[in-house]
């Protein structure tokens, strides 16, 4: 009896001591079981890799959450890249005046898309707006404030003045201020060489002249033009007419009913807004079988007046210019003082194409712009 209960005492020992041993592999499962669950945390929604980490109980390495892909300049910087902001005041004429305003904003905002800027822009109705308007831009920031027109020069030099740190630019005036890039143009060559087209494709010898209002800028217009009709047509009768605005179209189809009445057959307008009046005219009666034409201003208008009454266009090059000295203030280069830009800066012109104007006709244009370029013809212009 006695060695029977030795050896069930010594059965149930054993019985024991393999429950003990069973009951610490089973926690050791468990264990391994709890580390599967934290490394499940860590694909986790959030997408957080700090709480993966600690979820895990720092059984897996931490990894950086994925960044976008930084430009150079934002590794240099550990900064955003600037977005610069550009912006305009239009003189009287408005933003749709088909001419330099219009030019301008088709300038600024290529401008904007080749750098990713932001561009904007104010419509003066008065004389009065203009330093109200330059100033919103000036006080909200923006890294260059252009004013367009020989009329905004007074606002441009007051509010640069005022705003010492402030950069401007402005187009048609010179405006003497350390913090303002003037762009002016040689209207005048460019005037010259659709005169030499006016000049030699004139059948009434009587040609016109449509001015908005009697500023020294248009009056380069004006004594370029004539110039040029009577270098190649010194019997042709040049008849001006100003009609004092550059934003009433209907002044503009006044002066040009006037002027072909006299027997002109093509004119040649500088007034902004108020040359649409001018086209108005011109293409009523050619649809009434007159012969008579209108050479634009500023820009290709055929592109908007159509090639039916579109002889040429004298085109000033606003929108690259204005293009050109935005973009010189992203890249740090902004320049205060006088840019004048002619025939040999490509400025002013011919549009690239002209199908009313024979080839005979170019060829002299050609002539005469390789002459003024070269210096041996110097334009007047006063």
């Amino acid at each position: 009896m006695v060695v029977w209960r030795r050896s069930w005492v010594t059965i149930l020992a054993a019985v024991f001591a393999l429950a003990l041993v069973l009951a610490g592999c089973g926690g050791s499962k468990s264990g391994s079981n709890g580390n599967s669950d934290g490394g499940t945390g860590s694909t986790s929604s959030t997408g957080n890799s700090a709480q993966s980490s600690s979820s895990s109980g720092g059984q897996q390495a931490e990894q950086p959450a994925e960044q976008p892909e930084k430009s150079g300049e934002e590794e240099a910087s550990g900064e955003p890249e600037k977005q610069y902001y550009v912006a305009m005041v239009t003189d009287l004429g408005g933003v749709n005046d088909n001419s330099f305003n219009q030019s301008a904003w088709e300038g600024l905002q290529a401008f904007g898309a080749e750098f990713g800027a932001k561009v904007d822009y104010l419509q003066s109705q008065s004389d009065a707006d203009y330093v109200p308007n330059l100033n919103q831009f000036v006080k909200g920031g923006a890294d260059l404030t252009w004013g367009i027109g020989f009329l905004m020069g007074d606002a441009v030099k007051q509010v640069a003045d005022q705003n010492p740190d402030a950069k401007l630019a402005i187009i048609d005036a010179t405006v003497d201020a350390p913090n303002v890039a003037s762009v002016t143009f040689k209207e005048h060559e460019g005037s010259f060489l659709v005169g030499v087209v006016a000049g030699l494709m004139t059948k009434t010898n009587k040609i016109g002249f449509v001015g908005g209002m009697e500023l020294p800028v248009i009056k380069k217009f004006e004594i370029g033009f004539i110039a040029g009709v009577k270098a190649v047509n010194p019997d042709a009768e040049v008849i001006v007419d100003y009609t004092g605005a550059f934003d009433a179209p209907d002044q503009g189809k006044a002066s040009a009913a006037t002027l072909y009445n006299n027997g002109a057959d093509i004119i040649f307008h500088a007034a902004g807004a108020t040359g649409d009046g001018v086209f108005n005219e011109g293409s009523e009666r050619k649809k009434a079988g007159n012969d008579v034409w209108v050479i634009g201003v500023d820009k290709d208008q055929s592109v908007t007046f159509g090639h039916e009454i579109t002889l040429t266009s004298m085109m000033k090059r606003v929108d690259q210019a204005v293009a050109r000295v935005s973009a010189d203030v992203v890249n740090g280069t902004f320049t205060p003082g006088v840019i004048e830009l002619g025939l040999a800066e490509s400025g002013v012109g011919l549009p690239e194409n002209n199908p009313n104007v024979p080839e005979d006709v170019l060829s002299k244009v050609k002539e005469f712009e390789q002459k003024i370029v070269s210096g041996e013809i110097v334009v007047p212009f006063e």
